[in-house]
């Protein structure tokens, strides 16, 4: 497999939005990426393909904006682009949920890597001894494609039903840990943010998502594929393309 994938987000003040288009359009054309990269107030959020030099070299680019030094793509690999053309959108959120979760300035979600949560889910509970919950983020036709054991989902058809469906069924993680889990991590790091924000305790959000837990740790406690929104359809617990989406 010859194709680079990546995707990676953050969430960071952006000001400069028409600007900051052109000057991304204009190297993603150089460079012959497609994918597509979203830009809001709230940051970016980016999925991109092509030949690893290219892909390297857009993102060796986008860290020498100080804003985005540290971003670190989820990576997997392809035998051919799965997407068939370049789009760079603005956007007023990089993930839809209506809702004023997220303000950069006042830092990330607590988060729990993905060797961690493999481990307290192997002893049945975290480092302090409290059950751990996990709390799938992702629309219904996404969680159908695979998800953790015993999770909590809701159904979603879309992600700005989340917070009414949370609030609605808060009483389940008292006294409990909260791990929301997604994708790539946008999703459940919003979520985690919304939650903290109505109250609800000891909430962690899976670092780099259910991608960098399948590139750290595999298929552990989890079953099915990973639904990816490209033209593979989903990828399996190796990064593989699966197509069973």
């Amino acid at each position: 497999m010859s194709i680079l994938n990546i995707s990676a987000y953050k969430f960071v003040a952006l000001d400069d939005l028409a600007e900051l288009r052109a000057r991304i359009v204009e190297r993603c054309d150089a460079l012959a990426l497609k994918g597509t990269i979203l830009l809001a107030p709230e940051g970016i959020n980016l999925f991109l393909a092509a030949d690893a030099p290219a892909v390297h070299a857009f993102i060796a680019w986008l860290h020498a904006d100080p804003r985005f030094a540290d971003i670190a793509p989820k990576e997997s690999w392809s035998d051919e682009v799965p997407f068939g053309r370049m789009r760079v959108r603005l956007k007023k959120e990089i993930i839809t949920m209506h809702a004023p979760a997220i303000r950069p300035g006042d830092g990330r979600a607590p988060h729990v890597l993905p060797r961690d949560l493999h481990r307290w889910l192997d002893q049945g509970h975290d480092d302090d001894g409290r059950e751990v919950v996990l709390l799938d983020t992702r629309n219904d036709y996404e969680v159908a494609a695979g998800t953790f054991e015993n999770t909590v989902e809701y159904g979603l058809s879309s992600f700005t039903g989340f917070p009414g469906a949370v609030a609605a069924d808060r009483e389940r993680f008292e006294g409990k840990t909260v791990v929301s889990f997604c994708t790539g991590g946008i999703r459940c790091e919003k979520a985690a943010i919304h939650m903290r924000e109505i109250g609800i305790e000891n909430v962690f959000q899976l670092e780099g998502g259910i991608l960098k837990y399948f590139e750290e740790v595999g298929g552990a406690h989890w079953r099915g594929d990973c639904f990816v929104f490209d033209g593979r359809g989903a990828v399996d617990p190796a990064l593989a393309p699966s197509g069973d989406a």
